[in-house]
């Protein structure tokens, strides 16, 4: 059972997720202290909060009462998602990847990219089975004509002139 967990845990998968949830966590507090210290301002540059400290444009609602668009806000949480991703993605997917790509490496094992055909082998492929097509439908229907050939005249000639 043990045995099983390990080999369980020391799945990459596994790992880059702990970690990253760890570190993400931690780096959120940073970008969210660079955000408040740095964003918010700039957004208070345009807007001035209103008694609940909330900067951004402030309309009046249906009843007359004030009400004010939160942009300092968003604009911190889209900066903080990005600043995370961007930080997790550099400092654990990146090396994660080299170090799997340098693991295979040493086992031996080459992963070759399946290689498509380009344009012209396709169209090249397209003409040879239309040709081929074509052929069997001309050699069937010709085969069909001589076998029909005798039903055919019958049918087309004349019919006898009535005896008096």
């Amino acid at each position: 059972m043990i045995k099983g967990f390990r080999d369980f845990i020391m799945r990459g998968n596994v790992i880059d997720l702990a970690v990253a949830v760890v570190i993400g966590g931690a780096f959120t507090a940073i970008v969210n202290a660079i955000v408040s210290s740095i964003i918010n301002p700039l957004v208070e540059l345009f807007y001035q909060p209103n008694e609940e400290g909330i900067a951004g444009p402030t309309l009046t609602g249906i009843y007359g009462q004030p009400v004010a668009f939160p942009l300092g806000g968003l604009i911190s949480a889209i900066i903080s998602f990005f600043a995370v991703a961007l930080v997790v993605y550099l400092v654990f997917v990146v090396p994660m990847n080299k170090w799997k790509e340098r693991q295979a490496a040493k086992a031996g094992v080459v992963e070759e990219a399946a290689k498509l055909p380009t344009e012209q082998e396709l169209l090249i492929q397209i003409r040879d089975l239309l040709e081929k097509n074509n052929a069997a439908t001309s050699a069937s229907s010709a085969a069909a004509a001589t076998t029909d050939a005798p039903l055919r005249r019958s049918q087309n000639t004349p019919p006898a002139a009535p005896s008096a």
